[in-house]
C-alpha cells in the first residue's frame, strides 16, 4: 500500500522516508581545535534549559527511544504538509504520557481478577500502560530482528512500512503476544493523539497538524466562528493558539 506516487493532499500517515534526527538534546558545548567555546551567557543558559526539557526522554530507553522515532517518522513523512515525525515531536509526546499518570495507570481499575476480554472492552491488560506499551514495543523488536536480521531503526522506510503492514495484519501475532491489538488499539490511537494535541504536551510542535487540516486552536475560543463560518474557510486558522500562548 506505498503512496509514493501520491501527491499531498491525499497522503497517509504512513511510508517515504526515516529520518536520522534525534530527539535527545542533552550534550554541552564541545572543545574544538583546543579552544574552548566562549562563556554562556544567562539567555545561552535559558534556551540550553529550555531544549533539555522539551527534549529529553523521561521514560523511553535508548533502544526504546530510536525505535519509537523510526516509527513515527515512517508513520509521519516529511512531505509539504508537516515535517517528519521526529521533526513534529510525535516520539516525545509519546514518552511524556508513558511517563505521566496516564502511563501509570492512575485511572484504571487494576485489582484484577484478569480475564480475557472483547475488543470492545477496550484496554485489558494487568499491566499498566507505560510497562504495556514496552512489552509491545520489545515483541516489535524482537519480531523486526527475526524476519529481517534488522533493528527496527535500521530499517529502511519501505521496509518498515511492510514490517508494520504485517502487524497490523496480525501475522506477527504469537503465542506470548498479540502485536496486532497492540499496534492498532494501542500504539496508533497514541500516535493519532500525539498529532493533533496541545502542542504543550511535546507532540504537534509549531501546530503542524493544526495548520494541515485548518484548525483554529482552543475550541472554547470559537462558539461564535463555528456558527458564522460553517462551510467555510476560518482566517483565524491560519495563526491557531494553544493552550501556551494564553499562558
Amino acid at each position: 500500500m506505498s503512496i509514493n506516487d501520491r501527491e499531498p493532499p491525499a497522503r497517509r500517515l504512513f511510508l517515504r522516508r526515516v529520518g536520522g534526527a534525534s530527539g535527545v538534546a542533552l550534550a554541552g558545548p564541545a572543545l574544538l581545535g583546543g579552544f574552548a567555546s566562549p562563556p554562556a551567557t544567562a539567555q545561552d543558559v535559558a534556551v540550553r534549559e529550555t531544549e533539555t526539557r522539551h527534549s529529553a526522554y523521561l521514560s523511553l530507553g535508548p533502544q526504546e527511544a530510536a525505535c519509537v522515532e523510526a516509527l513515527v517518522n515512517v508513520m509521519c513523512p516529511a512531505d509539504a504538509l508537516t515535517p517528519c515525525g521526529v521533526d513534529c515531536g510525535l516520539h516525545l509526546y509519546i514518552d511524556r504520557q508513558l511517563a505521566g499518570a496516564w502511563g501509570r495507570g492512575d485511572q484504571l481499575y487494576r485489582q484484577g481478577p484478569w480475564r480475557p476480554g472483547k475488543p470492545q472492552h477496550g484496554y485489558q491488560s494487568p499491566l499498566p500502560p507505560e510497562q504495556h506499551f514496552k512489552v509491545g514495543l520489545e515483541a516489535l523488536r524482537r519480531g523486526a530482528q527475526q524476519r529481517t536480521g534488522k533493528a527496527v531503526e535500521q530499517l529502511e522506510a519501505g521496509e518498515l512500512d511492510a514490517l508494520l503492514q504485517h502487524v497490523a495484519a496480525g501475522r506477527m501475532d504469537d503465542e506470548r503476544f498479540a502485536l496486532s491489538a497492540w499496534f492498532n488499539d494501542f500504539l496508533y490511537p497514541l500516535f493519532i493523539q500525539a498529532c493533533f494535541a496541545d502542542p504543550m504536551y511535546g507532540g504537534n510542535r509549531d501546530k503542524s497538524f493544526w495548520r494541515a487540516v485548518g484548525f483554529p486552536g482552543l475550541p472554547a475560543f470559537h462558539g461564535r466562528n463555528v456558527v458564522q463560518y460553517r462551510g467555510l474557510p476560518f482566517p483565524g486558522a491560519a495563526k491557531p493558539q494553544s493552550i501556551e500562548d494564553f499562558g
